[in-house]
This record gives C-alpha cells, structure tokens and sequence, in this order.
C-alpha cells in the first residue's frame, strides 16, 4: 500500500496574526493560497525550509491554514495533538520565538525540546536536529508556562 503525508490543517482565526507567526516567527514559507469567494475562506500553504524543494514538487509535506471569513470561535482540544518541526538549533530558535513575543511553554532545558502555541492555541512541539545540545542556562532553569 502507498501512502504519502500531504498536510495538517489548523483552522485560524486571523489570518495575517498567524502568517506572522508561522512565517516570521517559525520561518515557514507560503507556497501558495486560494481564496474561495463561494465557500468563503482562504486556504494558505507553507512549507519548512528544508522542505521547499519538495513541497514545491509534490504540494507535500505542508500546513494548510484554513481562514473561515465568517466569525467563529474555536476552541484547541489537546486531542488534536501538536505540530512538529526539527530545528538547526533549538535555543538559538527559541530565542528568536522569544524575541518576536512568542511564550516558550516548555522551554528546552535537556537541549532537545520544546513546545510553543500559535495564536489559536495550536501546540506546537520543535525538536533539535542530531543529538541534543548541551544544557545551558537560562534555559536549564526555565519553568513551564501553561500547558502544550
């Protein structure tokens, strides 16, 4: 049997909120959007960076933002799960996420992990590439904020 991962889809409830995050703040890239005046709503594609190539060829692997025009409340059940991404250095992306406003939920006092949300509440778990880094301060005595 073949199968193939496409994408994930999370619902945002605004759109340009998220794009800032998940692109300025995450580094992903849009690779393509539609809007749908009928259905009304705009679907966004972004890609990891070492994903590019892929993505581009296959339209996979990718997060599909899905922005309903229409108001609607939705609530995160931690039955969803989380998004993961693996990253070149996960203090040096956690400072960034830091920098840019982004609370580090559990921050990565093994090296190795952490979890971040995205405006709509989405968990979202990075991993450090290889072998975890050395524990450094300040993020060894990092206390968890909130939940993932």
């Amino acid at each position: 049997m073949g199968l193939q991962f496409l994408h994930t889809m999370v619902r945002v409830s605004d759109l340009e909120q998220s794009l800032a995050f998940y692109c300025e703040g995450l580094g992903l890239t849009e690779m393509y959007r539609k809007d749908s005046e009928r259905g009304r709503f705009t679907l966004v594609f972004l890609a990891a960076a070492d994903d590019l190539d892929t993505a581009h060829k296959h339209s996979a692997p990718v997060i599909e933002l899905t922005h309903n025009w229409d108001p609607e409340e939705y609530t995160g059940g931690r039955n969803f799960g989380h998004l993961a991404y693996r990253v070149d250095n996960i203090y040096e992306t956690c400072e960034q996420l830091m920098q840019a406003g982004v609370t580090i939920n559990r921050p990565p006092r093994d090296g190795h992990m952490a979890f971040i949300r995205s405006p709509d509440n989405i968990s979202i778990e990075l991993l450090q590439q290889g072998d975890a880094l050395p524990v450094l301060e300040p993020w060894a005595s990092m206390e968890n904020i909130g939940e993932w």
